[in-house]
């Protein structure tokens, strides 16, 4: 039935079309000569009935929505005006028939052009909907120019019942201040929105809403107008993505909340995408920890470039099935392979890397919770620091020319097993890119970063779980800080890093250097978890609350990013320090490995954490400790 009438409908417009564009021969006719206005031949507007039809179908013009007529629209409809016209003066041409005059051509592209448009604009007016009254509607202001703000403000005007009156705009730059975009007032900029509250306060125009339609506001510039919406009381949202502003013939225009991600962002900074081209594509490359949020995210980017084989491994059957399947729909036609398989298990590493010869590995395979690690050290030190041995020593007797290790802040001066066993694979990594640097064999890059939004077992998806429930929010301790990063942007700068590495271009340290990412401020965390509360339309201590639970075991109150023996070293590539190098020589650490190795096999985790103390003097296992 819908389908009939549709079909009718597209029938409907295109007799109207006919029938528009005869009368528009008629018009261009009557004006190139009003003393004989008469078409000539007779059967001229049928003519030009044809011609529509004719070059119309191709363009889809009975197919048009007229109520939604739009700018292209308008642009499909000259070209089919001009097209039709030309048809014509060739058939009188070709008939031998005169032209009314020399203007005849020009008024006929001019009258069919407004003949096909006039109808279609006239019907959008009429079919507008009619906006309610002001005082029914909630007052908003709309943070953002551009694409966004346009899009927006076209499907208010859209919906039958309108719920949100925009009595101005801010824009983020000051060049558009005093024009108008939908007839909305562009008021100032965003730096200016307490000054231009104040104004429309005093004008009884007060919003209760501000909407931010730009994804520019994002970090430090939407942080202050969450302050200033926080201060007067206001509520903020997010307008649709564009591509959710689509014309539709019902619906509303449905806010987002802002998300936590969107505070803590950063403006991404200049990324050499042709380098990480140059290093990805066509190689076989290989993704330990694959399924894990930083492992699945360096998929992601990676599958982009266009390896020659892509080969997933991760010991988690789940969290590899749902990458696997993810890439296959993004990339089918990527060659992958997955595989299950643990980092613990030399000769299974030793298997994989012996039979795909990966030319790139990137090692993210970890376990990284650190209270959950404290409560199996042995487990801890045989994935992160065995675990990375047996990946660095497959990997070059594979004959891989490059190895990105993937470590954490918690290997600075670390009070824990987990971050004490990153610290002993960056040891183990350094001393191996040492020796390759000066043989030409596999280099090793070391990437260390702080914590990435929404990983698993992280802070952001436990306070969401929590709100979910209605709160309360857990904090371990008032002070606590962490550095924070969107996972998408540390990985971004994990490739920046390993393309970097992988050149010795310009690099200020050589061999045995640790990328560290520049993680910004660190961010108290329950700082975080208030703001979480907010974000959820609700009150700190009133609608949800905060509880302070204590420190875990080894857990610090504040993560470092730089051991007292390294010196930061900037780079000439935005977003990256270096950590001037702590090396130890990498047989050494071997012998030490497979001292670690016999005291896991044995079980003895006492022995594992005194081992860790003696090899990483800085390491202060307090909690460890007393644990025996």
């Amino acid at each position: 039935m819908i389908f009939g009438r549709s079909q009718f409908r597209i029938a409907v417009n295109f007799a109207l079309d006919g029938l528009l564009a005869a009368l528009a021969v008629i018009a261009a006719g009557w004006l190139a000569n009003p003393a004989h206005p008469l078409p000539n031949p007779a059967a001229l507007p049928l003519a030009g009935t044809a011609a529509i039809w004719l070059i119309g179908v191709p363009f889809g013009l009975a197919r048009q929505h007229w109520r939604f007529t739009s700018l292209p629209d308008l642009t499909a409809i000259g070209a089919i005006a001009a097209l039709a016209a030309i048809l014509i003066i060739l058939l009188l041409v070709g008939v031998g028939a005169p032209l009314p005059s020399a203007s005849f051509p020009v008024l006929l592209v001019l009258t069919f052009a407004l003949g096909l448009t006039a109808p279609r604009l006239l019907y959008r007016i009429a079919r507008a909907p009619r906006e309610i009254p002001d005082n029914d509607a909630e007052r908003a202001l709309l943070l953002g120019d551009g694409e966004g703000a346009e899009l927006f403000l076209a499907a208010l005007a859209r919906e039958a019942k309108r719920r949100l009156l925009v009595v101005g705009l801010l824009s983020v730059s000051g060049r558009e201040t005093g024009r108008r975009i939908h007839n909305v007032p562009i008021l100032g900029t965003v730096a200016e929105l307490d000054g231009v509250l104040d104004r429309l306060a005093t004008a009884d125009q007060v919003p209760s809403l501000l909407i931010v339609a730009s994804g520019e506001i994002i970090g430090a510039d939407l942080r202050a107008i969450m302050a200033a919406a926080e201060a007067r009381g206001l509520r903020v949202a997010r307008a649709p993505s564009p591509t959710a502003l689509a014309p539709t013939l019902a619906g509303e225009t449905s806010l987002r909340p802002i998300a936590i991600e969107d505070l803590l962002n950063r403006p991404q900074v200049a990324l050499d995408r042709e380098g990480m081209a140059r290093l990805i594509q066509g190689q076989r490359v290989l993704i330990t920890g694959a399924g894990g949020s930083i492992g699945s995210e360096l998929v992601r980017q990676v599958a982009a470039f266009g390896p020659a084989l892509l080969v997933l491994l991760d010991s988690s059957e789940f969290a590899l099935w749902q990458i696997e399947l993810e890439i296959s729909e993004s990339f089918p036609v990527l060659a992958r392979e997955a595989i299950i398989a643990d980092v613990r298990d030399r000769p299974r590493i030793e298997q994989v890397c012996a039979r795909v010869r990966p030319e790139l590995v990137f090692h993210a395979a970890a376990l990284k919770h650190v209270p959950m690690v404290e409560a199996n050290p042995l487990e801890g030190i045989a994935t992160n620091a065995l675990g990375t041995r047996n990946v660095a020593d497959a990997a070059r007797a594979s004959g891989a020319a490059l190895m990105v290790l993937i470590s954490t802040d918690k290997a600075v001066n670390p009070s824990s097993v987990m971050g004490a066993s990153k610290r002993l694979a960056e040891m183990y990594a350094q001393g191996l890119d040492v020796a390759a640097r000066q043989r030409k064999s596999m280099k090793i890059v070391t990437v260390r970063f702080g914590n990435v939004l929404g990983s698993t077992g992280s802070v952001v998806p436990l306070f969401r779980r929590q709100l979910a429930r209605g709160g309360p929010l857990t904090v371990t301790h008032p002070d606590m800080r962490r550095y924070f990063m969107t996972v998408r942007e540390a990985v971004s700068l994990v490739l920046q890093a390993s393309v970097v590495g992988a050149s010795g271009a310009a690099l200020p340290v050589d061999g045995g250097g640790i990328f560290v990412l520049d993680m910004g401020e660190p961010v108290k965390i329950v700082d975080l978890a208030r703001q979480m509360i907010r974000l959820a339309g609700l009150r700190v201590d009133l609608d949800v609350a905060v509880q302070f639970t204590g420190l875990r075991p080894g857990e610090k109150l504040f993560e470092e990013l730089f051991h007292g023996a390294e010196k930061p070293i900037e780079t000439a590539f935005p977003g990256l320090l270096m950590a001037a190098p702590r090396v130890a020589d990498a047989a050494i650490i071997g012998r030490a490995l497979d001292e670690v190795g016999a005291i896991v096999d044995r079980g003895d985790a006492a022995a594992g954490i005194a081992l860790l103390r003696r090899l990483i003097p800085e390491f202060s296992p307090d909690a460890a400790q007393a644990r025996g």
